[in-house]
């Protein structure tokens, strides 16, 4: 549950970056709902205007059938109105005496025909077959023969044409299937039947060209007659005049879209008009109207985004800039914003920062500082009482009484006390030197030899010591008396109260970067209690009487090196302690 809460902190709104939080206004604001907007618009647009284009198509295809079946329907009509001419009947069934009298029926009768054609736009010409012996064939007249009956158009109309007209292609001028003809059984006189007669009428041969070469259908037409054969096409891939082509045999394209128009006529049985398109085609305007809608959305998106942009860029770097001065506070930093004012929310917010930081400056100014110069007042006034206090004592007297005693000692023969009174000059002599802050460890090393022969002096082997340092040690600085506190304490307050010997050991090791210094005795230590008022003490502003020495030591300690050293006691009651202290190596 707790994971869980805190999960819910993270996805706080409110620990957003204002960055973010703009990013996220514009994006559910602005871009989510212009894009879906006009998604949803491309998608209505190219749906109506595809199903419009394809209404379109399919009309267009539509006329195609029916300018077709209007001009068929022509030809019908002439081969309708020449079936019940019963004068056409005797002209075709007389039997002529003689040439003349053939030329002047013809010239009575089918010159009437031959200005009635003319009238129907479709139709190109009209001609006559017969097996009359007695006419000449010519202007229109032809013999049916062997050559007529064996041609495709005799054959496929014969089981038909005595019926209804029959709409058949044969082989014209130019040698092949590309001349379309209605063909019929003159029959509808019993009584005038002597001989067999056949119409043709012959349609214009730019008929189809005409009727299927629309410009505005975007794909190919293609005239189908019953059994599924391409009569006609406007693909110039497909040679239709060249023989009976079947449609499925056409490779159409992998996008193809299909229309269809039938005729249920008896001379038009099954035929169909088709039209194949491909989608992409059609889609041609979609894509235009993609293309708009996309410019559209690109011109919604990009002014309103500059606009935004523009204002949160100018919100968030305002703001940053106050929480960059508000961060430089935390460093004691006080620098005002500098820039015009401006009389909106974040302007006062700016105003009331430089009034805060203003009177945090004047409030340091005036507070801090006065306590810092108390301070040092304070400093002084101690520094004062200790110089009056060193001065109560005339070194160089002491020094010279030393002196004296020791040379008394040298003409005596007495040599052991001769050393332990110049040990005790040097020290007293190195601690009136209060001017000189650093000092080598070899100096600090020989005044701790100093110390200790002293006491060992004092209590002859009761005490013992071991010094041992890294000869590159010697020449690197430390503070001035900044170990020996350490061995005096060890001394005084570790080996001299307990009843047996006791063993001092002083080690100094250096590194590339560190000195490390650690000094134990086998003294009687110290208990839980003393060892963490101790702990306690280092940490307190005001001295305690008791540990003077390592206080004073520990406070130089931190003066020189802030936070760069390392300090440590360890104290076991009846065992002794150990004081470690790891400095920067300063050469």
């Amino acid at each position: 549950m707790a994971d869980f809460v805190d999960k819910m902190k993270v996805f706080n709104f409110n620990n957003i970056g204002l960055r973010q939080k703009l990013l996220i206004i514009y994006i559910f604001a602005v871009f989510i709902p212009i894009t879906l907007t006009h998604i949803v618009f491309y998608q209505v647009t190219s749906n109506n205007v595809r199903t419009q284009k394809m209404n379109d198509i399919s009309l267009t295809v539509k006329k195609m059938s029916n300018d077709f079946l209007i001009a068929i329907e022509d030809a019908v009509g002439i081969s309708s109105m020449l079936y019940t001419d019963y004068e056409l009947y005797n002209f075709l069934e007389t039997k002529y005496e003689s040439t003349t009298d053939y030329i002047h029926a013809y010239h009575d009768y089918y010159d009437n025909i031959s200005k009635e054609v003319p009238l129907y736009s479709p139709v190109h010409s009209i001609n006559l077959y017969t097996n009359n012996e007695t006419v000449i064939y010519a202007g229109g007249i032809k013999q049916i023969d062997t050559l007529v009956k064996d041609s495709e158009w005799y054959k496929d109309s014969e089981l038909v044409r005595n019926s209804y007209p029959v709409l058949t292609r044969r082989i014209g001028e130019s040698g092949k299937l590309d001349t379309f003809s209605l063909i019929r059984e003159l029959d509808n006189y019993v009584t005038i039947d002597s001989t067999q007669k056949i119409l043709e009428i012959k349609l214009d041969l730019r008929l189809m060209y005409n009727l299927f070469n629309d410009v505005t259908f975007p794909g190919d037409i293609y005239l189908l007659n019953g059994q599924g054969m391409i009569e006609y096409t406007t693909n110039p891939k497909v040679n239709w005049a060249e023989g009976n082509i079947k449609y499925p045999s056409v490779k159409l394209p992998d996008d193809h879209v299909v229309f269809e128009e039938s005729f249920n006529l008896k001379y038009l049985n099954n035929w169909k008009v088709v039209g194949v398109a491909q989608e992409h085609v059609l889609l041609e305007e979609v894509e235009s109207s993609r293309n708009f809608i996309l410019y559209l959305a690109l011109i919604n998106l990009i002014f309103p985004s500059l606009f935004i942009i523009y204002i949160t860029s100018s919100l968030h770097f305002r703001i940053l800039r106050i929480l960059k001065h508000m961060r430089k506070v935390e460093d004691q930093h006080f620098e005002l914003i500098e820039g015009a004012r401006h009389g909106d929310e974040i302007g006062e917010l700016t105003q009331a920062f430089n009034r805060m930081a203003s009177k945090i400056k004047k409030l340091i100014n005036e507070v801090y500082i006065a306590d810092i110069q108390k301070k040092n007042l304070e400093l002084q006034r101690k520094q004062a009482q200790l110089s009056a206090l060193q001065s109560q004592i005339n070194p160089h007297f002491l020094f010279n009484v030393l002196e004296t005693i020791r040379m008394r000692s040298i003409l005596k023969k007495e040599d052991e006390t001769a050393k332990i009174i110049h040990n005790i000059a040097s020290m007293l002599r190195k601690s009136f030197i209060w001017g000189k802050d650093w000092v080598k460890v070899e100096e600090e090393i020989y005044l701790i030899k100093c110390f200790l022969e002293i006491q060992y002096y004092r209590f002859d082997d009761k005490m013992q010591y071991h010094i041992d340092v890294d000869p590159d040690a010697y020449n690197c600085l430390i503070p001035n008396m900044s170990l020996i506190p350490f061995v005096e304490n060890a001394s005084i307050h570790g080996i001299e109260p307990i009843k047996g010997k006791g063993m001092i050991n002083i080690s100094i090791k250096s590194n590339r970067d560190h000195l490390i210094c650690e000094i134990t005795d086998t003294g009687q230590g110290m208990d839980k209690e003393e060892y963490e008022r101790l702990l306690q003490s280092l940490e307190e502003a005001e001295d305690i009487g008791e540990h003077v020495g390592i206080k004073n030591v520990y406070c130089r300690l931190k003066l020189h090196y802030e936070d760069n050293f390392e300090f440590s006691i360890t104290s076991t009651k009846g065992a002794g302690t150990t004081i470690s202290i790891i400095l920067p190596c300063i050469r």
